[in-house]
């Protein structure tokens, strides 16, 4: 997916930018990056520094949380058009779980530095997406319950 054309109509099937205009995801669609996984590669670590946000074009892949007995847990799957990392785009802290492709994943990836460069020039886009990103946590945190 190196054209950005087709990269801003497959970012309008993302609910994370469905509140974005198309000039607004060609912005972002200029500064993401395709990255490919093989079946059984981490995509990121649990613990370890991260430096973006990843976004799933094709594939798919698992997340694993590591429990404080050090068991891994099955949290989650991903698939075409879902993400992960939105919290390294937030701040340079620690990578929550491990995503390992279970199948050959295809991904854009966006680094913190690049989304922040984007959403100081672009205040609506800055509303509009961290709106989605405090929509998502609560959900996240109301499955906890």
């Amino acid at each position: 997916m190196a054209v950005t054309a087709n990269t801003v109509q497959f970012l309008h099937r993302v609910p994370l930018f469905g509140g974005l205009n198309d000039h607004q995801l060609g912005k972002l669609a200029q500064r993401f990056v395709q990255r490919r996984y093989a079946a059984g590669e981490s995509m990121v670590t649990q613990g370890e520094g991260g430096e973006g946000f990843f976004l799933i074009v094709s594939g798919k892949a698992e997340v694993r949380r590591r429990r404080a007995d050090g068991e891994q847990v099955v949290v989650n799957t991903f698939g075409p058009t879902d993400f992960f990392g939105e919290l390294a785009l937030l701040d340079d802290g620690l990578r929550t779980a491990t995503v390992i492709a279970i199948e050959p994943t295809e991904c854009l990836a966006l680094t913190r530095w690049d989304f922040l460069s984007i959403l100081k020039d672009d205040a609506d886009m800055a509303v509009s997406i961290l709106l989605e990103l405090a929509r998502r946590f609560r959900m996240a945190l109301d499955r906890l319950q």
